[in-house]
């Protein structure tokens, strides 16, 4: 299980804001379950009881620290 730490500058600020009210918090307990093929997107994670799948992009925005 891992955190979700911050958020990257590189996306943009709507993206930013939709990954925090989906739940993408500072703290907020993070788990990744799978990849896509060959390891690419989509990610499935999941927050709480919801799962998400994100693109890369977005997933590389998302820093994580183990807990």
């Amino acid at each position: 299980m891992e955190g979700v730490a911050s958020s990257h500058p590189l996306i943009d600020a709507a993206a930013l804001r939709r990954l925090g009210e989906l739940g993408f918090l500072e703290g907020e307990p993070l788990t990744v379950l799978r990849r896509g093929p060959g390891g690419l997107e989509p990610i499935a994670v999941q927050i709480g009881d919801t799962q998400f799948a994100l693109r890369m992009l977005e997933a590389q925005c998302i820093e994580v620290r183990p807990v």
